[in-house]
């Protein structure tokens, strides 16, 4: 165990970004867990005021973050300031992104069917990062082999075709496969490939004089948001709790 904690989290300089991913998750689940208290009126814990202003959890998280991110990139890759900066970090963006969607709205819809996008943001980020730790670098970078990396040319390539896939994928309405395809390129290249869904950019451009494309992508998007619709709100009311009723 301590051979591997020391060869791929000491040597590659991963244990900032290991600090910082789990200050995030546990900020983000004590949050959670602090609010919905809050909401069902139970605990000894309450809504911050000041001047009778609401103050969301976001403003120290913005705070926090600016610090521990002013002070990662000043403390470089070890010792005990790096550390510290990593937790401070990992503190701040979980208490931003658990109010992501207050900010998107510029309205409190924290307990909003609209907050949902607030727990959907924080487990993408989550994997995200994880799948860096893991290994997996932006546009698959890591899967060359080091004469391939001598030749820039051949980088240059790896990444602008990558990077096409996933602005592929994105146009196609496949947001989730665009942005986990720039750590893991075969997803981008599976949602380049298939079939837009019919509300996305792509449809509308190319799909235009092709009844037989749109009622396919209709007819997929309709099977596929039939499926997972209800196991992801389910999870997402799990993780953040049930919204208000409308």
């Amino acid at each position: 165990m301590g051979d591997w904690w020391h060869r791929n989290i000491i040597e590659p300089g991963k244990l900032p970004l290991l600090l910082a991913l789990t200050a995030f998750v546990l900020t983000f689940v004590i949050t959670r867990v602090i609010t919905r208290l809050i909401r069902a009126g139970k605990g000894p814990f309450g809504n911050v005021r000041a001047g009778g202003v609401h103050i969301h959890h976001v403003v120290p998280g913005v705070v926090l973050t600016v610090v521990g991110g002013f002070g990662a990139v000043a403390g470089g890759q070890h010792g005990f300031g790096s550390a510290l900066s990593a937790v401070l970090f990992g503190v701040g963006v979980g208490l931003v992104l658990d109010e992501f969607a207050l900010i998107l709205h510029l309205d409190d819809v924290y307990w909003t069917e609209a907050g949902r996008k607030s727990v959907e943001v924080v487990v993408v980020t989550a994997a995200l990062v994880g799948l860096v730790l893991a290994g997996f670098t932006p546009f698959g970078v890591d899967g060359l082999t080091e004469d391939e990396l001598q030749h820039r040319a051949n980088v240059i390539a790896v990444v602008a075709g990558n990077f096409v896939f996933s602005l592929l994928a994105l146009s196609k309405g496949k947001a989730r496969m665009a942005v986990f395809g720039v750590i893991v390129p075969v997803i981008a290249l599976v949602g380049a490939v298939r079939l837009a869904r019919p509300d996305s950019p792509w449809a509308r451009r190319f799909y235009g004089r092709r009844p037989r494309a749109r009622a396919r992508a209709r007819l997929r998007a309709y099977r596929h948001d039939r499926r997972w619709s209800g196991p992801r709100r389910t999870l997402q009311d799990w993780i953040g709790g049930r919204p208000n009723p409308s």
